[in-house]
Protein backbone atom coordinates (compact mmCIF):
# COMPACT_ATOMS: atom_id res chain seq x y z
CA UNK A 1 0.00 0.00 0.00
CA UNK A 2 1.04 3.64 -0.54
CA UNK A 3 1.99 5.82 2.42
CA UNK A 4 -0.15 8.97 2.47
CA UNK A 5 0.64 10.36 5.96
CA UNK A 6 4.17 10.48 7.29
CA UNK A 7 4.77 11.98 10.74
CA UNK A 8 8.35 12.28 11.96
CA UNK A 9 9.31 13.24 15.53
CA UNK A 10 6.27 15.47 15.93
CA UNK A 11 6.22 17.63 19.06
CA UNK A 12 3.61 20.24 19.99
CA UNK A 13 4.04 22.40 23.07
CA UNK A 14 1.75 25.00 24.61
CA UNK A 15 3.98 27.08 26.84
CA UNK A 16 5.58 24.65 29.27
CA UNK A 17 3.09 21.86 28.50
CA UNK A 18 3.98 19.20 25.95
CA UNK A 19 0.76 17.98 24.33
CA UNK A 20 2.43 15.77 21.70
CA UNK A 21 5.84 14.36 22.57
CA UNK A 22 8.14 13.30 19.71
CA UNK A 23 5.82 10.85 17.94
CA UNK A 24 6.62 9.08 14.66
CA UNK A 25 4.23 7.00 12.56
CA UNK A 26 2.77 6.68 9.08
CA UNK A 27 -0.66 5.92 7.61
CA UNK A 28 -1.32 4.13 4.34
CA UNK A 29 -3.76 5.22 1.66
CA UNK A 30 -7.23 3.73 2.17
CA UNK A 31 -6.44 2.68 5.74
CA UNK A 32 -8.75 3.17 8.71
CA UNK A 33 -6.23 4.26 11.32
CA UNK A 34 -7.26 4.63 14.96
CA UNK A 35 -5.93 6.78 17.79
CA UNK A 36 -6.87 5.57 21.27
CA UNK A 37 -6.13 7.20 24.57
CA UNK A 38 -7.61 9.02 27.54
CA UNK A 39 -8.63 12.67 27.37
CA UNK A 40 -5.48 14.77 27.27
CA UNK A 41 -3.38 12.02 25.68
CA UNK A 42 -2.63 14.21 22.64
CA UNK A 43 -5.02 12.73 20.08
CA UNK A 44 -6.89 15.91 19.18
CA UNK A 45 -3.74 18.03 19.10
CA UNK A 46 -2.14 15.58 16.67
CA UNK A 47 -5.15 15.80 14.34
CA UNK A 48 -5.26 19.59 14.53
CA UNK A 49 -1.55 19.74 13.74
CA UNK A 50 -2.04 17.53 10.68
CA UNK A 51 -4.86 19.79 9.52
CA UNK A 52 -2.62 22.84 9.89
CA UNK A 53 -4.73 24.27 12.72
CA UNK A 54 -2.01 24.44 15.38
CA UNK A 55 1.67 25.31 15.11
CA UNK A 56 4.10 22.49 15.76
CA UNK A 57 7.16 22.92 17.98
CA UNK A 58 9.39 20.49 16.09
CA UNK A 59 9.30 17.54 13.72
CA UNK A 60 7.86 17.07 10.24
CA UNK A 61 4.46 16.15 8.81
CA UNK A 62 3.89 15.09 5.23
CA UNK A 63 0.69 14.41 3.31
CA UNK A 64 1.42 12.49 0.12
CA UNK A 65 5.02 13.71 0.31
CA UNK A 66 4.12 17.39 0.79
CA UNK A 67 5.17 19.24 3.94
CA UNK A 68 2.00 20.21 5.83
CA UNK A 69 3.57 23.29 7.44
CA UNK A 70 4.59 24.72 4.05
CA UNK A 71 1.56 23.68 1.99
CA UNK A 72 -1.45 24.11 4.29
CA UNK A 73 -3.59 26.03 1.78
CA UNK A 74 -2.80 23.67 -1.09
CA UNK A 75 -3.51 20.59 1.03
CA UNK A 76 -6.76 21.88 2.57
CA UNK A 77 -9.02 20.64 -0.29
CA UNK A 78 -7.58 17.14 0.16
CA UNK A 79 -8.54 17.03 3.85
CA UNK A 80 -11.86 16.56 5.60
CA UNK A 81 -12.06 17.32 9.33
CA UNK A 82 -14.87 16.56 11.77
CA UNK A 83 -14.11 17.97 15.20
CA UNK A 84 -15.35 16.77 18.59
CA UNK A 85 -17.61 19.80 18.89
CA UNK A 86 -20.72 19.94 16.69
CA UNK A 87 -19.95 22.85 14.36
CA UNK A 88 -22.98 23.09 12.09
CA UNK A 89 -25.67 25.76 12.47
CA UNK A 90 -28.51 24.49 14.65
CA UNK A 91 -31.10 26.95 13.30
CA UNK A 92 -30.50 26.11 9.66
CA UNK A 93 -31.90 23.17 7.73
CA UNK A 94 -29.82 20.19 6.64
CA UNK A 95 -29.78 21.52 3.09
CA UNK A 96 -28.76 25.02 4.17
CA UNK A 97 -25.89 23.63 6.23
CA UNK A 98 -24.71 21.51 3.32
CA UNK A 99 -24.88 24.45 0.91
CA UNK A 100 -22.85 26.61 3.28
CA UNK A 101 -20.22 23.91 3.87
CA UNK A 102 -19.87 23.15 0.17
CA UNK A 103 -19.59 26.83 -0.74
CA UNK A 104 -16.44 27.04 1.40
CA UNK A 105 -14.83 24.71 -1.15
CA UNK A 106 -16.22 26.60 -4.17
CA UNK A 107 -18.71 23.82 -5.01
CA UNK A 108 -21.81 24.64 -7.04
CA UNK A 109 -25.27 24.05 -5.60
CA UNK A 110 -25.81 21.23 -8.10
CA UNK A 111 -22.58 19.52 -7.02
CA UNK A 112 -23.44 19.91 -3.33
CA UNK A 113 -26.94 18.47 -3.61
CA UNK A 114 -25.74 15.55 -5.73
CA UNK A 115 -22.98 14.71 -3.25
CA UNK A 116 -25.32 15.09 -0.26
CA UNK A 117 -27.81 12.67 -1.83
CA UNK A 118 -25.06 10.10 -2.47
CA UNK A 119 -23.69 10.27 1.07
CA UNK A 120 -27.08 9.98 2.75
CA UNK A 121 -28.03 7.04 0.54
CA UNK A 122 -24.93 5.18 1.76
CA UNK A 123 -26.42 4.97 5.24
CA UNK A 124 -30.12 5.03 4.36
CA UNK A 125 -30.49 8.47 5.97
CA UNK A 126 -34.16 9.42 5.58
CA UNK A 127 -34.44 12.87 7.17
CA UNK A 128 -35.89 15.62 4.98
CA UNK A 129 -33.29 18.11 3.67
CA UNK A 130 -35.63 20.83 4.96
CA UNK A 131 -35.47 19.55 8.56
CA UNK A 132 -34.09 22.07 11.07
CA UNK A 133 -30.90 20.63 12.55
CA UNK A 134 -31.62 21.48 16.20
CA UNK A 135 -34.74 19.28 16.17
CA UNK A 136 -32.79 16.15 15.23
CA UNK A 137 -31.27 13.35 17.31
CA UNK A 138 -27.61 13.29 18.26
CA UNK A 139 -26.93 10.43 15.86
CA UNK A 140 -28.54 12.25 12.93
CA UNK A 141 -26.55 15.38 13.72
CA UNK A 142 -23.32 13.40 13.63
CA UNK A 143 -24.19 11.90 10.24
CA UNK A 144 -24.89 15.41 8.92
CA UNK A 145 -21.65 16.72 10.40
CA UNK A 146 -19.64 13.94 8.75
CA UNK A 147 -21.38 14.53 5.42
CA UNK A 148 -20.57 18.25 5.62
CA UNK A 149 -16.89 17.50 6.27
CA UNK A 150 -16.58 15.25 3.19
CA UNK A 151 -18.81 17.05 0.70
CA UNK A 152 -15.74 18.20 -1.23
CA UNK A 153 -14.63 14.58 -1.65
CA UNK A 154 -11.35 14.75 0.31
CA UNK A 155 -8.71 12.03 0.15
CA UNK A 156 -8.08 12.01 3.91
CA UNK A 157 -10.78 12.31 6.58
CA UNK A 158 -9.92 13.17 10.18
CA UNK A 159 -12.65 12.21 12.66
CA UNK A 160 -12.20 13.30 16.28
CA UNK A 161 -14.45 11.29 18.64
CA UNK A 162 -17.16 11.21 15.94
CA UNK A 163 -19.63 8.91 17.73
CA UNK A 164 -19.35 10.20 21.30
CA UNK A 165 -22.73 10.32 23.01
CA UNK A 166 -24.86 8.72 20.29
CA UNK A 167 -26.83 5.47 20.37
CA UNK A 168 -25.37 2.08 19.37
CA UNK A 169 -27.69 2.00 16.34
CA UNK A 170 -26.47 5.41 15.17
CA UNK A 171 -22.88 4.39 15.79
CA UNK A 172 -23.38 1.36 13.53
CA UNK A 173 -24.81 3.53 10.74
CA UNK A 174 -21.94 5.95 11.16
CA UNK A 175 -19.36 3.19 10.84
CA UNK A 176 -21.12 1.81 7.78
CA UNK A 177 -20.39 5.14 6.11
CA UNK A 178 -16.78 5.14 7.33
CA UNK A 179 -16.27 1.63 5.95
CA UNK A 180 -17.78 2.69 2.63
CA UNK A 181 -15.44 5.68 2.42
CA UNK A 182 -12.46 3.45 3.12
CA UNK A 183 -13.51 0.93 0.47
CA UNK A 184 -13.69 3.83 -1.98
CA UNK A 185 -10.03 4.59 -1.27
CA UNK A 186 -10.39 7.32 1.34
CA UNK A 187 -7.96 7.34 4.24
CA UNK A 188 -9.72 7.56 7.61
CA UNK A 189 -7.91 8.81 10.72
CA UNK A 190 -10.21 8.43 13.72
CA UNK A 191 -10.04 8.88 17.48
CA UNK A 192 -12.47 6.97 19.68
CA UNK A 193 -13.08 5.83 23.25
CA UNK A 194 -15.15 2.86 22.12
CA UNK A 195 -13.08 -0.31 21.98
CA UNK A 196 -15.60 -2.13 19.79
CA UNK A 197 -15.23 0.66 17.21
CA UNK A 198 -11.46 0.35 17.33
CA UNK A 199 -11.83 -3.20 16.00
CA UNK A 200 -12.84 -1.67 12.64
CA UNK A 201 -9.42 -0.05 12.33
CA UNK A 202 -6.67 -1.71 10.33
CA UNK A 203 -4.12 -0.39 12.83
CA UNK A 204 -4.32 1.45 16.14
CA UNK A 205 -1.91 3.75 17.95
CA UNK A 206 -2.29 3.74 21.74
CA UNK A 207 -1.40 7.12 23.26
CA UNK A 208 -0.50 8.18 26.78
CA UNK A 209 0.75 11.60 27.88
CA UNK A 210 1.46 12.70 24.33
CA UNK A 211 3.42 9.59 23.38
CA UNK A 212 2.61 6.51 21.33
CA UNK A 213 3.08 3.49 23.59
CA UNK A 214 2.01 0.84 21.06
CA UNK A 215 1.01 0.67 17.40
CA UNK A 216 -0.25 -2.37 15.52
CA UNK A 217 -3.37 -4.14 14.29
CA UNK A 218 -6.10 -4.82 16.88
CA UNK A 219 -5.36 -8.54 16.84
CA UNK A 220 -1.59 -8.07 17.18
CA UNK A 221 -2.06 -5.66 20.08
CA UNK A 222 -4.21 -8.21 21.88
CA UNK A 223 -1.74 -10.99 21.19
CA UNK A 224 1.30 -8.94 22.27
CA UNK A 225 -0.33 -8.01 25.57
CA UNK A 226 -1.88 -11.44 26.21
CA UNK A 227 -5.36 -9.91 26.26
CA UNK A 228 -8.71 -11.23 25.06
CA UNK A 229 -10.02 -7.78 24.10
CA UNK A 230 -8.70 -4.32 23.24
CA UNK A 231 -9.74 -2.75 26.53
CA UNK A 232 -7.62 -5.22 28.46
CA UNK A 233 -4.80 -4.85 25.93
CA UNK A 234 -4.78 -1.08 26.48
CA UNK A 235 -4.70 -1.56 30.26
CA UNK A 236 -1.86 -4.07 29.96
CA UNK A 237 0.23 -1.71 27.82
CA UNK A 238 -0.37 1.14 30.29
CA UNK A 239 0.72 -1.09 33.18
CA UNK A 240 4.04 -1.70 31.43
CA UNK A 241 4.84 2.02 31.36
Amino acid sequence: MTKILDIQNLTVKFGGFTAVDNITFSVEKGEIFGFLGANGAGKTTTIRALCGLVNISSGNMFIDGKDVSKNTKKLKPRIGYMSQKFTLYQDLTIKENMLFSGALYMMTEKEILKRMKELFEYVNFKESPDEIVKSMSGGSKQIISLAASILHNPEIVFLDEPTAGISPVSRKLFWNLISKLSSDGKTIFVTTHYMDEAEYCRRIALMQNGRIIALDSPQNLKTASNASNLEQAFINFLDKK
